[in-house]
């Protein structure tokens, strides 16, 4: 499995526009395993978002998903930040099959 962890920080005042798009942009992404969209409770413009793939190509393709594209397009004027935080390998867990 391919894990990513990241940082997104909205626009002043948007994160909830900005979290809706995310959420609404994640639909039928083959290999997706899971895709988890979090307030920071800190930070009143920062989203985490943590992803689990079946393996990094799935990840890279699902950038060229027609939703995917949507989404980008839609959120990109509402972000002032995005990091990458962190690639995983993970292993499993709750809601995660190891098939």
């Amino acid at each position: 499995m391919y894990g990513l962890i990241g940082k997104f920080t909205s626009t002043d005042g948007d994160r909830d526009r900005l979290s809706a798009i995310l959420l609404k942009g994640l639909r039928d992404m083959p290999g997706c395993l899971s895709y988890i969209v979090a307030n920071d409770p800190a930070d009143a413009n920062a989203l985490w978002i943590t992803e689990v793939w079946d393996n990094a190509d799935s990840h890279k393709n699902s950038l060229t998903l027609p939703s995917v594209q949507a989404a980008i397009k839609e959120g990109r004027p509402l972000i002032a930040g995005m990091e990458q935080i962190a690639q995983t390998a993970p292993i499993g867990g709750h809601g995660l099959t190891t098939a």
